[in-house]
């Protein structure tokens, strides 16, 4: 059987590529790390790294174990978050992946009534269009604009969006509003490029609108930036409908052309169920989707 503390170091030198570095880390001397490299690799009978002048490269053997002991690591922090979450108030480390667009759209500018209920909590907000794993533990909780595909997760849906077409009053002014699908020839059209990760709606719309001919373009690879050329007077954005709430005075062009719905889910690890700092920042985006329900019936009803 192999010895839990040689795993151990040799995952720190495969992890900095050196003896030296993996010593401080350990605060251990190099040549007690060194020793007990050579003893796994004599006790596996292989070479685990090629050693020259820059330091150390994994051997084909040496990838094969840095793949078991990344695992390993990953489902040791996994298990030590697990029985943290289960004993503790609401306060420390939440991490949160959304998309760049839902995070700086409309999770960001929320967070003061999350840090006000909670001040002790630290929020780790990881916006990118990669769908991070959860049961591995690379984030705690995630809101995703479709069905989370992985088992072992609890899923809520909080609401439907839809992208749509805004301007602000200024650009419309000086260019015109266009009445028809066909009058977006005549504006420079603002939107996510379809080649970039984004939902299959939003790109739909974008082909739609493309066939026109548009005369001028200018994409960005999330919505923040798109909202941003917006408000800028550049030209007409495809946007998530969410936006106006936060941005009242931007104006729907072509109110009848928008895309099919996106749902939007709230996603976290089964073994996270009795985590306080989940069920606090699940309660706080339910009453957040809430309040913005009531807010968009009361713009209807006016």
């Amino acid at each position: 059987m192999m010895d839990w503390d040689k795993l151990r170091i040799f995952h720190a030198v495969a992890d900095v590529g050196s003896l030296t570095h993996a010593g401080d880390k350990l605060n251990l001397s190099q040549s007690a790390v060194s020793r007990q490299i050579r003893g796994l690799e004599e006790q596996l009978n292989t070479n685990l790294f090629h050693r020259h002048a820059r330091g150390l490269i994994l051997t084909e053997q040496g990838e094969l174990l840095f793949d078991a002991t990344r695992a390993m690591s990953k489902r040791l922090d996994a298990a030590a978050a697990r029985i943290r979450d289960s004993e503790e108030e609401v306060f420390g480390e939440l991490r949160v992946t959304t998309t760049t667009g839902f995070g700086t759209l409309w999770l960001a500018p929320r967070l003061p009534k999350l840090y006000e209920k909670y001040p002790d909590l630290k929020v780790d907000l990881m916006l990118e269009e990669r769908v991070l794993d959860l049961p591995m533990r690379e984030a705690d909780v995630a809101i995703r604009m479709k069905e989370p595909s992985q088992a072992d997760l609890i899923r809520k849906r909080l609401m439907t969006v839809r992208m749509c077409l805004y301007a602000t009053p200024a650009y419309l002014a000086a260019s015109g509003t266009p009445q028809v699908m066909e009058d977006m020839s005549e504006h420079r059209l603002i939107c996510q490029n379809t080649d970039s990760a984004q939902v299959g709606a939003g790109v739909n719309l974008v082909q739609q609108l493309m066939l026109n001919d548009v005369r001028s373009l200018l994409t960005v690879n999330n919505y923040f930036g798109v909202l941003q050329g917006v408000l800028h007077d550049l030209g007409i954005g495809v946007l998530p409908d969410y936006v106006t709430q936060d941005f009242p005075d931007l104006v729907r062009v072509l109110p009848d052309t928008e895309s099919a719905d996106v749902p939007v889910f709230l996603a976290y690890p089964e073994e996270l169920r009795q985590s306080k700092r989940v069920s606090a920042f699940k309660d706080f985006v339910q009453d957040e989707i809430i309040s913005y329900r009531k807010q968009l019936r009361n713009k209807e009803n006016l």
